[in-house]
């Protein structure tokens, strides 16, 4: 007889940022709950407690304890979803998966294995042998493979899609490191570069990524395409130690125009000490959040 899984101690966390996903997100939760065998807890990350995604995962959660709804109050924007999907985790792997039902869920379990073996990263690729990308914008997708391969063939970062989202990461290792981004989804090439800086082992694994069926893409190339590029830079760099990196990476946190709210939240990681009761739902919505960049 199969042991009833645990929801309180789960070995993935599944992190899903969502705007204004609505009923759209619904067979994403169906494929994920599906799909996941390990014991597992599923945060959904909005950033207003209006949020059309909010009643859908509500109700979800009614019958399915391993869900979660989170209110982002680190800021708005995806990468202040992930920072704080991250730092809520229970779990020593967290899976990064977008509500727009383009990845694989079948690939959470093999991914989060890779982290439990002791990989930093774990990508899900699709420039890969055995990888594929069907659909989605034409010269979006080129620069995406352009940047992963150059990547993987000259900065040897461990995989040759840096740039894809859909990743694995230790908890340990992100709380060492820290999050530096604070806007849209470029944390997946900042943690696989200072992973490559630090010499952390980096593992891929072929995916076929397919463009949304449903819903608007939210992705926003020309507002995050510098942002991409500072981390793409920074992985052409030389070893580092962890005070070394702490030290180059300083700086972005507290960069000219980064918003005051986003300076002063404590940085996902080692740093970000306190964890709250805001991983429940009911509590959670109840909180507030500054700026205005949206996912």
């Amino acid at each position: 007889m199969t042991a009833p899984v645990d929801a309180s101690r789960p070995k993935v966390s599944v992190i899903i940022p969502a705007y204004n996903e609505g009923e759209h997100v619904l067979p994403v939760l169906d494929r994920i709950f599906e799909s996941v065998s390990l014991p597992c807890e599923v945060l959904v990350v909005v950033d207003t407690p209006e949020d059309s995604t909010v009643p859908v995962i509500e109700k979800y959660a009614v019958t399915e304890p391993r869900l979660k709804a989170l209110v982002n109050t680190y800021g708005r924007g995806p990468a202040n979803a992930i920072r704080f999907g991250i730092d809520h985790a229970a779990s020593p792997a967290a899976v990064v998966t977008m509500a727009d039902g383009c990845d694989d869920p079948r690939q959470i379990d093999e991914l989060a294995r890779l982290v439990e073996r002791g990989v930093a990263v774990a990508a899900a690729s699709r420039y890969m042998a055995g990888g594929q990308q069907v659909g989605g914008p034409l010269f979006k997708g080129l620069m995406s493979q352009t940047a992963g391969r150059t990547l993987a063939w000259f900065a040897r970062v461990g995989t040759r899609d840096a740039t894809n989202s859909f990743k694995a990461y230790s908890t340990e290792f992100v709380r060492e490191v820290g999050i530096d981004s604070r806007d849209g989804f470029e944390i997946g090439i900042e943690l696989a570069a200072k992973a490559r800086r630090l010499r952390r082992p980096v593992a891929e694994i072929p995916t076929i990524w397919l463009d949304r069926t449903q819903g608007d893409s939210n992705f926003q190339l020309r507002k995050w395409l510098p942002k991409y590029l500072r981390w793409y830079r920074f992985a052409f760099g030389p070893p580092l130690t962890l005070e070394q990196l702490r030290a180059k990476t300083e700086p972005l946190t507290t960069a000219p125009g980064v918003p005051a709210d986003a300076r002063t939240q404590a940085p996902t990681g080692a740093r970000a000490e306190s964890r709250t009761d805001d991983r429940t739902a009911p509590t959670a919505l109840r909180r507030n959040t500054g700026s205005d960049t949206h996912v």
